[in-house]
């Protein structure tokens, strides 16, 4: 057991373990998120669309902050990034706290929305240069299991916190935020590394030589690319990058129903938050006690086929639902996605680093953590309507996105695969150049 443990969290820096370690406290006390749709229904008298609505500007939010701190992060650097968006996090959950109007509720969901996920792009290019490439994937697998184990005890404690004061929801969600905040300004040191244009590397040779440049002889085209750095732009023309993104985009519309949609349907069906708390608690119990095995079941297998299972399952765990007016069988529908969601991480994590060249990072993250702002917008504005027009249909249409993702990914993945081979060749000549 102890070998075994040595070889899955060993060989990681200690800055990869303070983020992880704020990671998980973020996740602990991320309460206003999870149960913001059951506040405002049951506690600001919103009706099912309304709350939808009102959860979606986060969503809006989010988008505008995915943007700002990719941009951040490769321009002011990760720890600055990661601490403005903890302490402007801290202030807009204090002011939601003590706020009861649905218009100005809805305008804090965006300034927190913004708030919170300029830290997402920030956090995994922060882990990104402070991992090597091999242990990556064991890197990620942990941070998987890290928000899922803050999550487990987060949906535990908030479903007794709901029934006592949703105000105190919000405001030991501050306070975990806070912490967070004061670790990473305590012990993560700035990680971003800047590197020379490729005019400067030829004149630091000591050597006077006849010979032309070596970059266009050693270096790609795209390798010059990537060292030279670029904007959006350059993110958002990379079409296999982009059709990754958006097969992100579905698998976060149906993930995402676990946490706006599938709470309101709980409440239809007459059960309680704490109800609504279990559900969520056994997900989260089953990625802390099986997360740490599936880079065994996984390796060697090809990343684009390991993403079509997990999308059917996801889907298939959702469509489930369709059948649910009882808690054991909300149980057993989340046993299901969650499986899927637990072998979706590592490769979906992997890929994403891999995609990102070197002086993008930021930027690729941005773009890449975009999907999860936009799900949170699209789910419920979109699935609580679904919800109120279809019924039980609705789970149906979102099974049916599951297998149509997984389809997908089967199709995309050789074309990731070979640019992935074509960016470690780039980036390997950039480092022998330099």
């Amino acid at each position: 057991m102890r070998a075994w443990l040595r070889d899955t969290a060993g060989g990681l820096s200690a800055t990869y373990w303070y983020l992880w370690t704020g990671l998980l406290i973020n996740k602990v006390g991320g309460f206003a998120v999870l149960f913001l749709s059951l506040y405002l229904t049951s506690q600001r008298g919103a009706g099912t669309a309304q709350a939808g609505l009102i959860v979606g500007t986060y969503g809006i939010g989010g988008l505008l902050g995915t943007l700002a701190g990719g941009v951040l992060t490769d321009r002011w650097g990760r720890r600055r990034t990661l601490l403005v968006s903890h302490f402007a996090t801290v202030a807009a959950l204090c002011l939601l706290a003590f706020n009861t109007q649905l218009a100005v509720i809805a305008a804090l969901c965006a300034l927190l929305g913004v708030a919170q996920s300029m830290a997402a792009p920030a956090f995994v290019a922060a882990i990104i240069d402070v991992t090597p490439a091999d242990k990556r994937s064991r890197a990620f697998n942990l941070q998987f299991w890290a928000l899922n184990l803050g999550l487990a005890g987060a949906s535990l404690l908030a479903g007794l916190l709901a029934q006592w004061s949703y105000q105190a929801l919000f405001l030991i969600d501050a306070g975990c935020t806070l912490a967070t905040g004061v670790l990473i300004a305590w012990k993560v040191p700035e990680t971003l590394r800047t590197l020379p244009p490729p005019s400067l590397s030829p004149s630091r040779s000591p050597l006077p030589s006849p010979l032309p440049s070596p970059w266009p002889s050693l270096v790609s085209s795209s390798a010059q690319k990537l060292r030279r750095g670029g904007g959006l732009g350059t993110v958002l023309t990379d079409r296999i990058f982009l059709v990754f993104v958006g097969l992100t985009l579905l698998q976060a519309l149906i993930y995402t129903q676990a946490s706006t949609i599938v709470p309101l349907a709980m409440h239809a069906d007459g059960l309680s938050p704490s109800a609504y708390g279990s559900v969520v608690a056994l997900g989260g119990a089953l990625i802390v006690l099986g997360q740490l095995f599936v880079p065994r079941l996984i390796d060697g297998r090809r990343k684009a086929r390991v993403l079509a299972l997990a999308l059917l399952l996801n889907g298939a765990g959702f469509a489930v639902l369709a059948l649910a007016d009882h808690v054991a069988l909300y149980l057993t529908a989340a046993v299901i996605w969650t499986v899927g969601s637990m072998l979706a991480a590592p490769p979906n994590a992997e890929i994403n680093s891999e995609l990102a060249p070197l002086a993008l990072r930021g930027r690729y993250q941005a773009v890449f953590f975009l999907t999860f702002p936009a799900a949170s917008f699209l789910a419920p504005s979109l699935g609580g309507a679904g919800l109120q027009y279809l019924g039980d249909a609705h789970w149906l249409v979102v099974g049916a996105l599951g297998a149509v993702a997984a389809v997908l990914h089967l199709s995309a993945g050789p074309s990731r695969e070979r640019r992935v081979a074509a960016i470690r060749s780039d980036t390997a000549a950039i480092a022998n150049v330099s």
